[in-house]
């Protein structure tokens, strides 16, 4: 996530549940690019919860749930998938060892369900934070945006609540 956003600070103030909804095919951020090419070059994905690549991540997500707080991540794709979706794939069970719940929901299953423009994260229900990325997959400016209308919150959470009641657990998922 672009620097200066305290994404941390809202994950470390949630009490209840952090969700988080993915909906692009492709992600194109720096900090992942040299692991992204690795995959790509060798089929090798950094899949210790200890290195310097994931270390952080994992540290956060264990501390939130340490507190209580459910930490779902929900991920909507294209089928047949794109490598990109395949490298996510294969760095997923990171997240679950993290502390994560990690479900997959094919597209042509989402036709039926109002879907927010953008991916983001609903910090217990209370907060929203969009995530902006440009065509390409890297982070757009600004960012992040952040949400407090109740209405945006609510359709938000409806919209996250239907794609994780239709979508599939990690390990129920096999990629096309």
């Amino acid at each position: 996530m672009p620097p200066n956003v305290a994404f941390d600070e809202l994950l470390e103030a949630a009490q209840h549940s952090a969700v988080h909804l993915e909906m692009r095919d492709v992600y194109g951020v720096g900090d992942e690019a040299d692991d992204f090419e690795l995959w790509r070059r060798t089929g090798d994905r950094d899949a210790d919860p200890a290195s310097a690549y994931w270390a952080p991540w994992v540290d956060l997500i264990r501390a939130a749930t340490a507190r209580g707080v459910t930490v779902r991540r929900a991920r909507v794709v294209s089928e047949p998938v794109t490598d990109y979706i395949r490298y996510e794939h294969a760095g997923t069970p990171v997240n679950i060892h993290a502390g994560e719940q990690v479900r997959w929901l094919p597209r042509r299953h989402t036709s039926d369900l109002m879907l927010p423009g953008n991916d983001l994260w609903i910090f217990d229900g209370q907060s929203v934070l969009f995530n902006h990325f440009t065509g390409e997959g890297n982070w757009a400016e600004p960012g992040l945006e952040l949400r407090t209308e109740s209405h945006i919150v609510k359709q938000c959470a409806d919209a996250f609540d239907a794609v994780w009641d239709r979508a599939v657990p990690h390990d129920q998922y096999n990629l096309l």
